[in-house]
């Protein structure tokens, strides 16, 4: 499968790995066991119009809450989750991360 796919309406990252991941291909600096999974997440993402195109089952999408309010959720993996923010039709501040830490 071809990984160099993110072209679309992510606009940006905060996780270094995860940009690099999507525009290179390569998973190396990725903690999340599953890259399989992050590929395809990332590329529904990429298709987004709006967030709630992320409502798609078995991604368990969710909004957050308090200091995180404004920010959404997919599963990545049992542990970690693509979060990002929305601007327009773009997503903004892209992360891999386990918010619950």
């Amino acid at each position: 499968m071809d990984t160099h796919y993110i072209h679309g309406v992510i606009r940006t990252y905060k996780n270094k790995g995860l940009r690099r991941f999507a525009t290179t291909g390569d998973a190396s600096k990725l903690s999340v066991p599953n890259i399989d999974r992050v590929r395809v997440v990332l590329k529904l993402l990429d298709n987004a119009k709006r967030p709630e195109q992320m409502n798609i089952p078995g991604l368990w999408f969710h909004p957050l809450k308090g200091s995180l309010k404004g920010r959404y959720a997919v599963e990545a993996s049992r542990m970690y989750r693509i979060t990002f923010a929305w601007d327009g039709e773009d997503a903004i501040n892209v992360d891999l991360e386990d918010y619950h830490k």
